[in-house]
């Protein structure tokens, strides 16, 4: 039997112990410490052991048990999977393990708390049973079982207008962007209006379909609709509920005179709905989708919810767009992995999702409460901007920091922060940096900030 308080060694001082707990246990798994079968104590008894209350030790087993590290036997109690090796012939990162995801990378979703277990079992189910029909190339919009479950699910979490027949399931939210880029492209426009700051990716991609990115102000409101409709453009890509990268809300006065100005110029809005899963002081707030499914199209993806490796994402469109969609869809690809379209669905219905979505967000807010105090005691000049919610946040830094040069000492440090700089069209505007916290522990955010407010300070124009 292993020396339990030498495998779980808790730093006291440090907040999150049952988030310590999980972590080390996981990291034992995975260096091999803790081998395959290995019988691990009782809840009671490891709270015992390490002086701790029973329900963070519970916590911290059903977290791992989900993750697919751990597995319940009734009568036999709690074992190390079978399936869980040593990750000693993958590629290594700092933690061991898997690539290292530098820290205070925005977008990034804890990778290692992917539900494994929960995953197997839904592809095996949809494995099982799979037509013979549902392994041929089928429909290019998605596999109709898919459409059924998101639909049912858009509608009930994020307040959608969704009709399963206008529902396109794409790779990705990339893809999405992608296809009614062409659609809008061959229909005529050339100019698209994007958020000033915004995600440069979807702006390239605009570019890369001959469309040009037409900057308009975001402010605490969110999108500056009376400027939008000053720029002539004939669509929108907005993030209105949980602004990138300002983390603005946008305000309901705003919703209306979009969906006012859509309606009113023919123009197609682009609802980008990148982690709108993810809200911590407050109820989410219900897509714009869904008060105008004529006018909006809805984008979506697991990406930031799961993983991005999966590349499963959505497209809603209304309904004048649907056949151009499809037919692009079609010449894309032919359609998309049906039997990873067919897991997510099962994914949906059993409730795996949903389940796996509140684990993720209480360690979200945990994650991001850890970071918001480091930089309030580490860089309390800098202000944090935006509404708790999703994987990121924003410090605005002190007027004459070069934003840009601290993000690329940071990266040389090992940090991924990006500069707020590189996501503005028009210069001006306070420099700042968007940090990612969902992929690292309390404690590894903390080393970071600590390490970032040294390059901060050391910065000339300080």
């Amino acid at each position: 039997m292993p020396g339990w308080e030498a495998i779980v060694d808790l730093d006291r001082t440090r907040p999150r112990l049952g988030e310590q707990v999980t972590c080390a246990l996981r990291a034992a798994i995975s260096a091999g410490r803790l081998t395959p079968g290995t019988r691990l104590p009782s809840t009671r008894d490891l709270a015992a052991d390490l002086g701790l209350s029973r329900g963070v030790v519970v916590g911290a087993y059903e977290q791992l048990v989900a993750e697919g590290w751990l597995v319940g036997r009734r009568g036999s109690g709690t074992v190390v999977a079978s399936a869980v090796a040593p990750a000693v012939t993958e590629p290594q990162g700092r933690d061991g393990g898997r690539p290292a995801v530098a820290p205070l990378r925005p977008g990034v979703p804890d990778l290692g708390m992917f539900p494994r277990a929960v995953w197997r079992r839904a592809y095996e189910r949809a494995l099982a049973g799979a037509l013979d029909a549902d392994l041929d190339y089928g429909d290019p919009a998605g596999s109709s079982r898919l459409r059924r479950a998101l639909a049912a699910y858009l509608g009930r979490v994020r307040a959608a207008q969704v009709d399963p027949a206008g529902l396109c399931v794409t790779t990705g939210a990339a893809q999405a962007v992608t296809l009614l880029a062409s659609v809008l492209r061959a229909a005529g426009a050339t100019r698209v209006a994007v958020e000033d700051p915004g995600p440069a990716s979807a702006r390239d991609l605009l570019v890369s379909h001959g469309l040009r990115p037409v900057p308009v102000p975001v402010d605490p409101g969110g999108l500056d609709v009376a400027a939008l409709a000053r720029s002539r453009a004939t669509a929108v890509l907005v993030t209105p509920a949980h602004q990138f990268p300002t983390g603005v809300v946008l305000a309901p006065d705003r919703r209306a005179a979009l969906v006012a100005w859509a309606r009113h110029t023919g123009g197609l809005v682009v609802e980008d709905d990148y982690d709108a899963e993810f809200r911590y002081d407050r109820d989410p707030v219900g897509c714009l989708q869904g008060l105008a499914p004529d006018v909006v199209a809805l984008v979506g993806s697991v990406s930031k919810a799961l993983a991005p490796a999966l590349r499963i994402g959505w497209l809603a469109v209304p309904p004048a767009f649907r056949d151009a969609v499809t037919a692009a869809k079609f010449a894309a690809d032919l359609g998309g992995p049906v039997l990873d379209q067919l897991a997510f669905a099962e994914l949906l219905a059993s409730g795996g999702y949903d389940r796996h979505l509140r684990r993720a967000r209480r360690s979200h807010r945990q994650r991001r409460d850890a970071l918001v105090a480091a930089l309030r005691r580490d860089l309390p000049q800098a202000r944090i901007s935006g509404v708790a919610a999703g994987l990121h946040l924003v410090v605005e830094l002190p007027a004459g920091v070069d934003d840009v040069a601290v993000a690329e000492r940071a990266r040389d440090a090992g940090l991924g922060p990006t500069a707020l700089s590189r996501l503005r069209l028009r210069g001006g505007g306070r420099p700042g940096l968007v940090l990612g916290y969902a992929a690292h522990t309390p404690q590894e955010l903390d080393r970071a900030v600590r390490v970032l407010a040294r390059l901060v300070e050391r910065e000339p124009g300080r």
